[in-house]
Formats: structure tokens, sequence, C-alpha cells
């Protein structure tokens, strides 16, 4: 069954054009706009509130200071239960495999990664993230490495 939004127009009459004198087909001098006050004279921001200063939007909204945002970084952890699953030992577990696995987007800035224990590794990996301590000793039990920032491993 066919609805009347859905009839396409019959005709193509134009729309009506507002502040273009009487012959226009809307008002006159005033156009609509009512005949004094801000509103009629020009446009005004959708955040003016009047004069009012006490609890005003603006004010009302928490302030964030310092620099970098909190809400800046993105938190993801990735649990020993995952490297299980799609670790590979013979590539190094960083940003770049992240990204490639969909884990992280493109920014590694915007992202703070870490490796926590969650579940049981058996695989060999060589790991260059931030690793908490349990994660760590797991890492270490089945013979895998931690590789610090520097490049260098970790003593075991």
């Amino acid at each position: 069954m066919i609805k009347l939004h859905q009839l396409k127009a019959i005709t193509k009459r134009p729309a009506k054009r507002r502040g273009r004198g009487y012959g226009s087909g809307k008002g006159g001098h005033t156009v609509g706009r009512g005949t004094k006050g801000q509103l009629s004279r020009g446009k005004v921001s959708f955040l003016f509130e009047g004069t009012k200063s006490k609890k005003s939007l603006i004010k009302r909204l928490p302030v964030w200071r310092g620099k970098g945002h909190r809400s800046r970084f993105q938190k993801v952890t990735i649990t020993l239960d995952w490297l299980e699953k799609n670790g590979d030992p013979k590539q190094i577990v960083d940003f770049r495999f992240l990204q490639k696995k969909g884990k992280i987007g493109q920014t590694f800035s915007r992202y703070k990664v870490k490796v926590v224990k969650k579940g049981k590794l058996q695989k060999a990996l060589r790991i260059a993230l931030p690793v908490t301590k349990g994660a760590a000793e797991a890492i270490k039990a089945v013979k895998g490495k931690i590789i610090t920032p520097a490049g260098k491993d970790e003593k075991n």
C-alpha cells in the first residue's frame, strides 16, 4: 500500500523567499521573525543563554586541566590467552603485530598497551610491549623473551 509521504510531487512550486518584500509570499518587513528583539535582527549562537552567568551550559561542563587529557589514550590489555591463540614464535609481538591483528589502530601514540597474566601460555614468544610482573614470569617460564624498549633482551 502506498503512503502519502511516498507520493511524487506533482507541482514544481518554488519555496517562499523570506525577506524579499511583500511580493515574496511571506510577510513584508518582518518576514515571520516577529517585530523586535535580538531574534528579529540577526543570528544568535546556539550556546547563547542571555546574560545569566551562574549556571550557564559552559560553566556546567567539567573542566579538563593539564597537558594531554586522560581520555586521549585508549587502554588495551593483551592477555596470555590471546597471545597463545594469536602469537607466532617466529615474529616479535609489538605494536605493528597488534596492528596487523586488529587490536589497535593506525596511530600507536593513542594506545596504552599492557600484557597481563590471564590464562596460560605454552609458546615461547618474544614480546616488545609493557608487561606486568605475573605475565613476565609466565613468559620466562616457557623460555620466552621480553625485549626492553632499548632493543636489548632482558636478563634472565
